[in-house]
């Protein structure tokens, strides 16, 4: 006998439905799935059996073939428990329907017939609205996150007797109802504040620059001048996610499986901050079956890699093509996958091994030769990319002793968000929505100066040597800076501010 039931899975972060069919026929005991599952889907078996079998129901002893359809995907993962389970149970009778098309049911069993969560519940609600399918079962924790896609009804069930019952009408189930705006508001919520940092007055100013334009950064100080602490607070003065973007992060999070159990939506900018010690897999994401890397974990949020030296040269410069384009491409014999990866680039590190180089507190003993190969583990290409350099000295004690913090995070976001909303409008129809993103031509069209910003910009690339790279980074944060204060032109007092963010041309460590 035949029965079909229906699931799906997530390739990327995008989904594809999945059609189970389970045929039950005369001969030796026996369960073979084929449609390339992998070693979770094939190990469902032993998890289907034992479950049925401690829901109080009767296992079939008869040859039991499950096709997963495309069978030309491979399929991964747990999510086919239920769908599998229920096909198992529709050819023994057990079912009072024979036709369950247009639900999805999802869902990993447990050994006594619970239902767990599954990766990817968002995509596959989105995938199901796509397709016109108006049901989907999910486990109860997936719920929220799967309800926040509209016109689908999502039912978040316990257990595996729930969803018979819910196929066979014998209770009632509501799908659940959840408010969108109200979710983001509650998940939008920071636990830290600008207004918690001490000093770094210059600092502060050219993180809020950084963000104005969403420019690349980099913080070049001695150990314990509060670069960390200043980069985990980027996200409190980036613009609020808007809905899309929020389930688009919301998305990536899912299918890596980093999504909180119970959440809906992930309200707040990312903020991943890998170890040094992290691969190029991790960083950019791999897999048999590619998964998102931190990358792609960071989209519409910030990437901060503290100690930027100590990471290995390959690791940094996998990251050029995510870092210009704003996606990551990962290809394999069998598939090639991209995935979204539009962050915020924030480095630090400090100015040599010991990290007193230039402190008028502290001796370095670092020789000139150590600071130069402590200085080239990073390239050229990947400095390059970045628009912002700046140093940090460290804090003083009257400073540390202030009761009063400096400005919070809510000023100086209305600030961002005021110069985005200006770019915006600015860059309407150019498919770019910052100053960081502006071309050769785009930066020839908007960032006209005065013939005495000329002489100044003139003077500091013959003064300091800088390269063609930093002439158009200047003029980008020229651009921001102007923003910022609301005017039309660049001034040159704001190209004079941006000749200052660039450290690392100005022969730092000579």
């Amino acid at each position: 006998m035949l029965f079909k039931t229906f699931s799906a899975a997530v390739f990327g972060i995008d989904a594809y439905p999945v059609e189970v069919e389970v045929d039950i026929s005369a001969g030796q005991p026996n369960f073979t799935t084929v449609g390339l599952p992998d070693a979770a889907v094939r190990e469902s078996r032993d998890r289907i059996r034992s479950a049925i079998k401690n829901c109080g129901l009767d296992f079939p002893f008869q040859a039991i073939t499950v096709n997963l359809a495309p069978a030309d995907v491979k399929k991964e993962g747990s999510g086919f428990d239920l769908s599998i389970a229920l096909g198992i149970l529709g050819t023994t009778g057990v079912l009072l329907k024979n036709d369950l098309k247009g639900v999805l049911f999802l869902g990993e069993l447990s050994l006594d017939g619970g239902l767990r969560p599954i990766k990817g519940a968002l995509s596959i609600a989105s995938m199901a609205r796509q397709k016109g399918l108006r049901k989907m079962v999910v486990p109860v924790e997936n719920t929220c996150e799967a309800a926040v896609v509209e016109g689908v009804q999502v039912f978040g069930l316990r257990s595996l007797i729930e969803a018979m019952d819910f196929i066979n009408e014998t209770r009632e189930f509501r799908p659940a109802v959840v408010n969108t705006e109200e979710m983001l508001a509650q998940a939008s919520q920071y636990g830290v504040d600008f207004r918690d940092v001490k000093g770094q007055l210059h600092a502060k100013r050219a993180l809020e620059v950084a963000t104005a334009g969403g420019h690349n950064i980099l913080m070049i100080g001695p150990p314990g001048a509060g670069k960390t602490m200043l980069a985990k607070r980027i996200p409190t003065i980036l613009p609020p996610l808007t809905f899309e973007e929020a389930i688009q992060t919301t998305k990536i999070h899912s299918v890596a499986g980093q999504l909180e159990a119970g959440a809906g939506l992930v309200g707040t900018r990312p903020f991943r901050s890998p170890h040094h010690t992290i691969s190029d897999a991790g960083l950019i994401g791999g897999g048999a079956v590619p998964r998102p890397g931190e990358v792609s974990l960071a989209h519409n949020g910030v990437l901060f890699l503290d100690e930027l030296p100590e990471f290995q040269r390959n690791v940094l410069e996998v990251m050029r093509q995510p870092v210009e384009d704003g996606t990551v491409t990962i290809a394999r014999a069998a598939m090639s996958l991209t995935f979204p990866s539009r962050f915020m680039l924030a480095a630090a590190m400090n100015p040599c091994p010991c990290g007193f180089f230039n402190d008028p507190s502290r001796e370095c003993t670092c020789t000139p030769p150590m600071i130069q190969r402590y200085v080239s583990k990073i390239s050229g290409p990947l400095l390059d990319r970045i628009d912002i350099h700046i140093d940090m000295p460290a804090v003083r004690f009257q400073e540390l002793r202030q009761d009063a913090g400096g400005e919070g995070s809510e000023a100086i976001r209305a600030r961002v968000v005021k110069a985005r909303q200006r770019q915006l409008r600015r860059f309407a129809g150019e498919k770019i929505y910052c100053n960081a993103q502006m071309s050769s031509r785009q930066i020839r069209k908007y960032c006209n100066i005065s013939p005495e910003c000329e002489r100044l910009l003139e003077s500091a690339m013959s003064r300091l040597g800088l390269s063609a790279r930093a002439h158009d980074r200047i003029l980008k944060v020229a651009r921001t800076i102007a923003d910022l204060e609301g005017a039309e032109s660049i001034a040159t007092a704001n190209v004079s501010e941006a000749i200052q963010y660039r450290s690392l041309d100005r022969s730092y460590w000579a």
